[in-house]
């Protein structure tokens, strides 16, 4: 009797802490939202809309990473492919509506994505790390030879078109609101994922990938589906980025783009939801503030000052020591 009244009570409790967790999520992404729907009228459009292009890419490699545990060196591959995929179709189809076109880079994404898991996928540690390099600088190599990519020149005056056929994406309002509705869509997407039955099994592959095997679960099943969400998620990223700036570029697919997504993600807080987010702002605002100084030529050893001190001193990131410091301290 009395281990059924503990075990009813201890029901009750949990139930209770989950849905005072749920409530102050709603609080925070509501205060968020409304901080972004006004944020416009204070800040400059197109500067905004590069962070939420970059903090959707950082949000889709913090899955993989983050929440998977697999640390991937070649997502640049997947931005810049839905960013040239989308660029060609548009600027060379003028029947080809936005919208569609960003679809279209976001599947030619999707199945470089599959290809790229299919490939890596049985790999762990460095040795997946060094795979989807190798492979992302294959796409880089292919980029840079391809004549419909421009080359080093980069694809130049994409046309943004109109939403639907009707909304006027040339308005940098209009376009602002576009891309915060498709990036609010993709973090609630991936804020479902990481709390359901199959997200909970992505942070037990994190933990112990040998225990999640033992119990009976297909691993590379379960990482081979985060690696395709991951680079679909990437590719919206590049799709809606060469739409915002009218502009597809070789910068894109480099390595180094590669790398500052996983300075994003670090800074931020990896294997939080919202620490990403976090981290392109703060890498986005701080390569825009030194290009405009005396600092412009400093820009990669600064951020590689910042990585490494984040690494050594702060390894939960922005977010996650904010968290830590709430539980410490306000129970």
């Amino acid at each position: 009797m009395n281990n059924s009244v503990n075990s009813t009570d201890i029901h009750k409790v949990i139930v209770a802490q989950q849905k005072a967790q749920d409530r102050k999520k709603m609080m925070v992404n509501g205060v968020l939202l409304l901080l972004l729907l006004a944020a416009p009228f204070a800040f400059y459009p197109v500067f905004l809309m590069k962070i939420l292009c970059f903090a959707l890419f950082a949000v889709a490699f913090n899955l993989l990473f983050g929440f998977t545990g697999l640390l991937s060196f070649g997502h640049a591959a997947f931005l810049a492919t839905g960013g040239y995929t989308t660029g060609y179709l548009l600027s060379n189809y003028s029947g080809l509506t936005t919208e569609m076109g960003i679809i279209a880079g976001t599947l030619a994404a999707t199945v470089m994505g599959t290809a790229f898991a299919l490939l890596s996928i049985r790999r762990q540690g460095i040795y997946f790390a060094m795979v989807t390099l190798a492979l992302a600088q294959l796409v880089f190599f292919f980029y840079v030879q391809s004549d419909f990519t421009g080359g080093e020149d980069g694809m130049h005056g994409i046309p943004r078109g109109k939403l639907l056929g009707v909304l006027d994406l040339e308005d940098n309002m209009n376009m602002y609101y576009f891309v915060l509705a498709v990036f609010i869509g993709c973090y609630l997407l991936v804020q479902r994922i990481v709390s359901s039955p199959y997200g909970q099994v992505l942070k037990a592959i994190k933990q112990n990938e040998p225990r999640a095997v033992s119990l009976g679960y297909n691993v590379d099943r379960y990482k081979i589906l985060a690696f395709v969400i991951s680079a679909a998620l990437a590719g919206l990223a590049g799709s809606m980025k060469s739409v915002v700036f009218q502009l597809a570029s070789l910068n894109d697919a480099h390595w180094h783009m590669s790398g500052e997504v996983i300075l994003m993600t670090l800074v931020g807080g990896m294997g939080t939801l919202l620490g990403p987010v976090v981290g392109a702002t703060f890498v986005v605002n701080v390569e825009y503030q030194l290009a405009q100084g005396p600092l412009r030529d400093w820009v990669d050893p600064i951020l590689g000052g910042i990585f490494v001190l984040t690494v050594l001193a702060f390894r939960s990131g922005i977010v996650g020591e904010i968290q830590k410091f709430m539980k410490k301290n306000l129970g």
